[in-house]
């Protein structure tokens, strides 16, 4: 009886639901405000999660067409296609909270949906638009690096193949940067939606600790397979197979580097150090690719038992 009232409860409309309904709204406005849009954009994603996983799916589209048409008439109808963009993950997101899915669930699973759309959004540009993103990307860096050269501030042994060999380097580097960006708008989105859903009486996997994170151990024979494969694969080349390489390596690289904050965590967990310590030593972690050893080693070999056992 008690759990279908707080179901009621749950759904009913009020001041909170307007208030992120209000969130929606000046986020969307803000996109329109340079240096601002690119933190609206981290956080775009929380206010439709928490309508929808705390509203019905009727009062969910009450207090969702009105933002967006209100947004539309202010800055233009081109903010629906990037509020369209987030709408779609946060609705997933606020669905696997209502049935209480793992937090490691909710994650893949959203992280896929924005990545997906991140590489839709460049087929719907070329196809339909007749506007290649990448070819436009390539020309912004040919004519900031030519306006460079001009002034004679580049190195002089710096010739334009090497500006194209650059060019062709972050055009193969797409694809890591865009699996990066989908995960960490998905983390931060996360992060943030289940505490505040939690408020409101429904309750969401939390993450497993830091200290716990555990990869599996094969893994490891697979970035060593990988690394050894890259090494002899050109960076220019547009095959798949060294296109592949040259992002999986240092995805796995930033996999490894996550195993090892949890090393450190699961460290300062058992010697009763300061909380700030493994969040601080997570910087450098994340900032210096060797690094990243640290987790192979963590998750290749019993370390942490080691640790226990010299206690």
């Amino acid at each position: 009886m008690q759990t279908k009232l707080q179901e009621v409860n749950r759904l009913k409309t009020g001041l909170k639901p307007l208030l992120w309904s209000g969130a929606a709204f000046l986020l969307l406005l803000l996109l329109a405000v340079p240096v601002l849009n690119l933190p609206a954009l981290l956080f775009m994603m929380v206010p439709y999660v928490v309508l929808y996983s705390t509203l019905s799916k009727g009062a969910f589209a009450l207090h969702t067409i009105p933002v967006w048409v209100a947004a539309a008439l202010i800055v233009g109808p081109a903010v629906l296609i990037i509020g369209l963009f987030f709408l779609l993950p946060g609705i997933a997101m606020g669905h696997l909270y209502r049935k209480k899915e793992p937090a490691a669930k909710v994650i893949r699973i959203v992280g896929v949906i924005v990545l997906a759309q991140l590489m839709l959004e460049l087929l719907v540009f070329e196809l339909f638009l007749d506007l290649s993103l990448l070819d436009e990307m390539s020309s912004m860096i040919r004519d900031v690096f030519d306006t460079v050269m001009a002034q004679n501030t580049l190195a002089t042994e710096w010739t334009s193949s090497h500006t194209d060999t650059l060019i062709q380097v972050i055009i193969n580097m797409i694809p890591l940067t865009f699996i990066i960006l989908a995960y960490v708008l998905t983390v931060v989105s996360h992060y943030l939606a289940r505490r505040i859903v939690n408020r409101s009486g429904l309750e969401v996997p939390a993450f497993p600790k830091a200290r716990d994170w555990k990869l599996p151990r094969s893994l490891v024979i697979f970035y060593l397979i990988a690394y050894v494969m890259d090494l002899f694969m050109l960076s220019t080349s547009k095959a798949f197979l060294p296109v592949a390489l040259m992002n999986l390596v240092p995805l796995l690289s930033y996999v490894f580097a996550i195993q090892a904050i949890g090393f450190f965590f699961y460290i300062a967990h058992h010697r009763d150090w300061n909380r700030a310590v493994p969040v601080l030593i997570a910087i450098p972690v994340l900032l210096i690719p060797p690094l990243s050893l640290i987790g192979v080693l963590d998750t290749a070999f019993p370390i942490r038992k080691a640790f226990v056992k010299s206690q």
